[in-house]
């Protein structure tokens, strides 16, 4: 006989019955020395990368120099010529009151040679005193001052104008009081108190501002750099078969370019502004470099959602240029926002430079501390969330048409 097969027997209560194995899940920690990876590989090949490198070395030095020894809004050396109808001691003491810094020596120079000398380019000033000036003064008239200005030269024109008036308006009260002091009461005395700055260097002002606006541009240029590199040396193919996913390739690219522009600022600020322009810090270099490192990665979120966009750097250069004008023009840096329109300052409160400015303005400049700037923090937070999803969306999406 044939014995009969055997019949599978139940599996005993006390051995469960063993499952198919399965596949391991992606861990937390796996993730966070995937994205520590990539971002190390991220600095080599910015190490290797010499021309944005001498582009950050001039950002945060030689370019922080000269935007604040520039000064263009205030007046120095300007070039100034006198003609002296008047021969007299008052119009001598006005020419002498027009001395450096503000003024190059006044050229005394006769009415002819007005026209040829602003033609020339040689006087953006020229003072036509007239004839009797000091008499008519004496007499208690008003005799009027001719200033022939060369418009062309803008950034002194304006400021240069009004630093005449002021110093002529001083120079003839003064020579008056020594004459008929009674004559002159000043109904007003106007007592100024200059906080922050109190002797106006327009270094203080300008070296700050250009840290500013210079931690925006390479914050959004080396980011998007970055995810262009990868294209167009091909290393973006050997992304997609590597068990990595998007938000780790963003991830890394974003606290690696934040670390490299994040100590560029730092030693801007305490080697070049602090250091060298001896500026004044009056507030909290820690809360200034979380409140940055907080605006990095809204800003390198940016670069990268303009690097998915962009096939080459031509193209992601000229992408930046129409995103970080607005960015940097707008974002009351160079201008006060309350001196924009309405529309204008709305719509630029939904991006994070705008908050940024005010918070490195209120720390750097008048020390303020956490409890008052909290709210322009928590305005750079949510808008940088915000650029972080959008820019983390675009480049999976772009990665899946790629894979």
């Amino acid at each position: 006989m044939i014995p009969a097969p055997p019949t599978a027997l139940p599996p005993s209560p006390q051995q469960p019955m063993r499952q198919a194995p399965q596949p391991p899940r992606h861990s937390l920690d796996r993730s966070i020395s995937n994205v520590y990876s990539l971002g190390i590989k991220e600095f080599y090949s910015l190490l290797r990368d010499y021309a944005l490198l001498l582009v950050i070395i001039f950002m945060f030095t030689g370019a922080v120099l000269a935007d604040a020894r520039a000064k263009p809004d205030s007046l120095s050396n300007a070039a100034i010529a006198v003609v002296d109808e008047d021969q007299s001691q008052l119009s001598r003491r006005l020419i002498d009151a027009l001395q450096p810094p503000y003024f190059t020596p006044p050229r005394i120079i006769g009415r002819a040679e007005i026209d040829r000398g602003m033609d020339m380019g040689l006087d953006t000033f020229v003072l036509n005193i007239p004839p009797n000036f000091q008499r008519d003064v004496v007499d208690g008239r008003t005799p009027a001052i001719q200033l022939n200005v060369d418009a062309t030269r803008q950034s002194q024109a304006l400021v240069g104008s009004t630093y005449i008036q002021n110093i002529l308006a001083q120079e003839v009260i003064a020579w008056l009081q020594g004459h008929r002091s009674s004559d002159l009461p000043l109904p007003v005395h106007l007592n100024t108190h200059v906080k922050f700055n109190p002797n106006l260097y327009a270094s203080w002002f300008g070296g700050i501002t250009s840290i500013i606006n210079n931690l925006t541009l390479l914050s959004i240029v080396l980011a998007g750099a970055a995810l262009i590199r990868e294209r167009e040396h091909g290393t973006i193919e050997h992304l997609l078969v590597m068990p990595v996913t998007s938000l780790e390739i963003m991830l890394s690219k974003v606290w690696s370019m934040s670390v490299v522009v994040l100590a560029g600022s730092l030693f801007a600020l305490l080697v070049i502004v602090k250091g060298v322009l001896g500026v004044h810090i009056s507030g909290s270099i820690l809360l200034f470099a979380l409140g940055t490192l907080l605006y990095l990665c809204a800003t390198t979120s940016l670069g990268i959602f303009l690097g998915t966009i962009a096939r080459s750097m031509p193209q992601f250069g000229l992408l930046a240029i129409l995103v970080l004008l607005p960015l940097i023009v707008l974002s009351g840096a160079l201008t006060p926002t309350e001196s924009m329109p309405a529309l204008v300052r709305y719509v630029m409160s939904a991006a994070p430079t705008v908050h940024f400015v005010a918070f490195a303005q209120g720390v750097l400049f008048r020390g303020a501390g956490l409890s008052t700037m909290w709210p322009s923090l928590l305005a750079i937070l949510v808008t940088g969330s915000v650029f972080f999803w959008i820019a983390s969306v675009r480049l999976r999406k772009t990665i899946g048409q790629m894979g």
